[in-house]
């Protein structure tokens, strides 16, 4: 357990162990998130119910936060420190490490297990790593497989993994086409930004290659509009077709009309 000069960051062991003693849990997520899958005991926290949260519960009472990868939890935490809670925690790791922790203790499911040998894989490594640095959950992004993408991400598969050319497994499901697959990814936590070797994204690719349902989903997730490639085009410049440009259009122009405050923003708009 490392200690913060404002709160305990612990791990998903210690999560369990503080679950048992009857810590408050709560998750941060967004609401959809949260309805599809949380920690037992959890309880949603948003914006919108935070300031009861912090003054209807008991300052000695322990709290314990968790977000996706452990980062928004941490500015909540802050603000219950400064609200006077004596012992708050945020999750190293976030919902993510917690999944993994959990799937470490609970055998594949022998579909999947199946899976994996078929494509090459070991039966119980779900990031082993094939040639050009491919995992099984980009393999089955790529291919389309939602049904193997949702089991590896259960299984606590990484979802960042990258390849030989720098791509995630988000990347390799826009290829597909498949909005369902780049949804669960998203959904699960994916990193939407993330850049390859020449410094390109998944929307860019979704962009250039004129896959606009693709485009869509990547937009609604978040996707950083203004990111330049190492020539530095952005993904306005590389929209293949019309219907494309007119999305990223339209979401730059939402986008500089109503600017959305971080999260660290929101919280310290809240005068307890």
């Amino acid at each position: 357990m490392t200690q913060s000069p404002v709160f305990c960051r612990v791990s998903a062991e210690e999560t369990a162990n503080l679950i048992g003693e009857g810590v408050l849990l709560l998750d941060v997520r967004d609401a959809e998130s949260f309805a599809r899958s949380h920690i037992e005991t959890a309880m949603n926290l948003s914006i919108a119910n935070l300031e009861n949260f912090v003054t209807s519960t008991a300052k000695r009472r322990p709290v314990l936060i968790y977000c996706h990868r452990g980062y928004a939890s941490e500015e909540f935490a802050r603000l219950f420190c400064e609200n006077g809670f004596e012992r708050v925690y945020s999750l190293e790791g976030g919902y993510l490490a917690w999944g993994k922790q959990q799937s470490a203790r609970t055998p594949l499911p022998g579909q999947l297990q199946t899976w994996l040998i078929r494509h090459g894989f070991p039966a119980a490594r779900i990031d082993a790593v094939a040639a050009n640095g491919v995992t099984p959950l980009m393999m089955a992004s790529q291919a389309g497989n939602l049904k193997i993408v949702r089991a590896l991400i259960a299984a606590g598969a990484a979802l960042d993994a990258r390849n030989d050319d720098g791509n995630t497994a988000l990347w390799l499901a826009c290829y597909s086409g498949r909005t369902d697959v780049v949804d669960a990814l998203a959904d699960a936590g994916s990193a939407i930004d993330n850049r390859n070797e020449n410094g390109a994204t998944a929307v860019m690719y979704a962009a250039s290659s004129g896959k606009a349902a693709v485009l869509e989903r990547l937009i609604v997730a978040g996707a950083d509009l203004t990111i330049e490639t190492l020539d530095g085009f952005t993904v306005t410049d590389m929209a293949a077709t019309l219907e494309c440009l007119t999305l990223l259009r339209r979401a730059a122009a939402k986008n500089s009309s109503r600017p959305e405050p971080s999260t660290s923003a929101k919280v310290r708009q809240l005068n307890f």
